[in-house]
């Protein structure tokens, strides 16, 4: 029985995995049909704009391109320093965890739960979190370079490379932010991860539902004005 139970378990892992990688294979091709319906592109756009306008501005909008930047630097280094705290909540309960997992599934299913097994999910379960808070640093990391770059002032004699560092800075802007993203999209896996804790079901049931939310939050907000408008 304890096979059969690994057997259900991998296969609900398999099917989480074949679910999400195909969400986003969705994703990326409604994305190149319609960017108009996509919040990332549409926050892609506005980011190319912000540093135009900062950049243009002739150094009066320097005090706001500093704030902005702070506050995003200050975003990334809590998401950062709470990815850290999970990893060590993690390790301090992870026997009690374990152990309430294994007396949920062996009541319910009436069988002789893997040890092993647990292990695993709690290896996944900390190496989503290691992920998570490398891409929040990578995050802080660029945003610091955008920091330095964007108030750089236009000079006449200067302009092919003032366009490179416009370029530059909108590149390394938007590098930031998909580390952003990233870093919050694996949080979002991390709870799949923990209801699999309490079984395989659990885990499909979760998978359904972070994709359902990924897909309220992957569409641009004014996505039915845009459409309209592009017909």
């Amino acid at each position: 029985m304890g096979v059969v139970v690994l057997k259900y378990d991998m296969i609900a892992f398999l099917l989480s995995v074949f679910l999400i990688f195909t969400y986003y294979a969705y994703l990326s091709r409604r994305t190149k049909q319609y960017p108009n319906l996509s919040a990332h592109a549409l926050n892609e756009k506005v980011r190319y704009q912000w540093v135009q306008m900062i950049m243009n501005s002739g150094g009066k909008m320097d005090i706001l391109a500093i704030q902005t930047i702070r506050n995003s630097v200050m975003a990334a280094n809590f998401m950062a320093s709470t990815a850290i705290l999970l990893i060590i909540g993690t390790l301090n309960i992870s026997d009690k965890i374990g152990q309430f997992a294994l007396d949920w599934q062996y009541n319910l299913l009436a069988v002789n739960y893997s040890s092993e097994l647990w292990q695993i999910k709690l290896s996944l379960l900390l190496l989503d979190f290691f992920i998570t808070f490398f891409f929040f640093s990578m995050s802080i990391r660029f945003f610091n370079h955008v920091g330095y770059m964007i108030n750089l002032k236009t000079h006449a004699s200067l302009v092919s490379l003032d366009e490179n560092i416009y370029k530059q800075s909108c590149a390394y802007l938007n590098k930031a932010g998909a580390y952003y993203t990233l870093g919050t999209r694996a949080i979002f896996f991390s709870l799949p991860i923990i209801l699999w804790i309490f079984g395989p079901y659990s885990l499909i049931l979760a998978t359904i539902i972070l994709i359902v939310g990924l897909a309220m939050l992957d569409k641009a907000p004014m996505s039915g004005v845009a459409s309209k408008g592009d017909s």
